[in-house]
């Protein structure tokens, strides 16, 4: 039997007050370094996870369907589907703590994992983040405002509503969709029944939401632990290309009331939900200084990535010490940074750049001043335009300089900023 195994029996909890008993009430519960963490996805955000924990460590094992998945090249892989409840059991049994690295996972097996192991972040979260109505109904109960919306039923009823929201408006299947998918801008009364038609062969219930005509689009990612510590890094500023994520700006270039106002909101949220591990929180800015919240995300956010070498802790370090009820990291920046997401179709260039040395350890941004790129790549299998592959992190003295560096290289060529 594999040492994993071994002691996959109970979770290897830190004393308490120099060698106590372990506590008893969750709240306090401690996973000390040296347990195992259980990743419910194999994704990159699950790959990023356990080598930035096992730095304090962890070891971890991850399910998923994909063999070789990115998160299983460099942790132990349980191969099977997310509904698999004999392998939601297997990874129980092996886990002294579980995670999950994407919001849609089967509510119900992550409510099984609930009764068979430790899962800090709970089922009730999921089953919150997963639906669109839900998620809104639960951020207005925190106080913190969303887009204007309706539940939609039929078409008729998505006729009424628009007339009351205006157009445009975004329409939204509740569940499901992701960079985009599951979602139509309605302009005209024109679209309306193609939109419908279209959203509504999903089989789940419909949204629709008045569309905020925002200046930037933000983003705060908030750690909360059991014990109910919370922390939140800066304020990114994020640039989306056909609903995908495409560069985050840090720090953004916001006044310091808005940067304030935003972590403060983020915060509120996680807190109001009794979330535990990382919370990312997207947001509208508009012109008049407004704050809509838009989405939630109860995991490791790609807005988030900028933090791997610009913060003083990363998001996934940070994720793993709430997750384990250690004290919560310094989620302070340490230099200003621009992320740039690598997509299939910018993968052989930038692989190049690395392999021949044409990105040095400092490059020349076009004003003559020092970017550092930090290159990530997944490890995935297959690549494909639109699909996520990577991202660079470019360190620089100001944002301005790492926004020009991603143009004069030319890889993002039809991608302007």
């Amino acid at each position: 039997m594999s040492r994993l195994r071994l002691e996959a029996a109970g979770p290897r909890l830190a004393p308490e007050g120099g060698g106590g008993e372990a506590r008893a009430n969750l709240d306090e519960k401690v996973i000390a370094p040296g347990s195992t963490v259980g990743v419910l996805g194999g994704g990159q955000l699950g790959r990023m996870m356990a080598l930035a924990g096992s730095n304090l460590g962890y070891r971890f094992v991850t399910l998923d369907p994909t063999p070789e998945s990115p998160c299983g090249q460099v942790a132990r892989q349980i191969v099977a589907g997310y509904g698999d409840r004999a392998a939601a059991q297997e990874l129980a049994a092996q886990a002294d703590v579980i995670t999950y690295e994407f919001e849609n996972v089967d509510a119900d097996v992550a409510a099984l994992l609930e009764e068979q192991s430790y899962v800090p972040q709970g089922s009730r979260l999921l089953y919150t983040t997963q639906h669109r109505l839900r998620e809104k109904a639960a951020i207005e109960t925190a106080g913190v405002p969303v887009a204007p919306y309706e539940q939609i039923h039929n078409e008729e009823g998505l006729r009424g509503a628009a007339s009351r929201l205006g157009l445009p408006a975004v329409l939204k299947t509740a569940t499901g969709g992701y960079d985009g998918k599951g979602q139509w801008v309605i302009r005209s009364e024109a679209e309306i029944a193609e939109a419908y038609a279209t959203l509504s062969q999903a089989g789940t219930e419909l949204v629709l939401e008045q569309f905020i005509p925002f200046e930037k689009e933000l983003s705060v990612i908030a750690a909360r632990s059991p014990r109910g510590e919370i922390k939140t890094f800066p304020v990114a500023e994020n640039i989306h290309i056909d609903n995908i994520l495409h560069a985050s700006i840090v720090p953004a270039r916001i006044g310091s009331g808005v940067q304030e106002e935003a972590e403060e909101l983020a915060s509120r949220i996680a807190e109001s939900l009794g979330a535990v591990g990382l919370l990312a929180v997207e947001m509208f800015l508009t012109g008049d200084g407004r704050l809509y919240v838009n989405e939630l995300a109860p995991r490791p956010h790609n807005s988030g990535h900028y933090t791997m070498e610009a913060n003083a802790t990363s998001q996934f370090e940070q994720h793993v010490r709430a997750i384990c009820n250690l004290p919560l990291g310094d989620p302070g920046l340490r230099t200003p940074v621009v992320m740039v997401n690598v997509l299939g179709e910018h993968l052989q260039a930038v692989e190049q750049a690395v392999a021949t040395g044409q990105w040095g350890e400092r490059m020349p941004s076009a004003a003559g001043n020092p970017v550092i790129p930090k290159v990530h790549l997944y490890g995935k299998q297959g690549s494909a335009p639109k699909r996520k592959m990577g991202h660079v992190n470019l360190l620089c003295s100001n944002v301005q300089d790492g926004l020009d560096f991603i143009q004069q290289t030319k890889i993002w060529r039809n991608q302007q900023l």
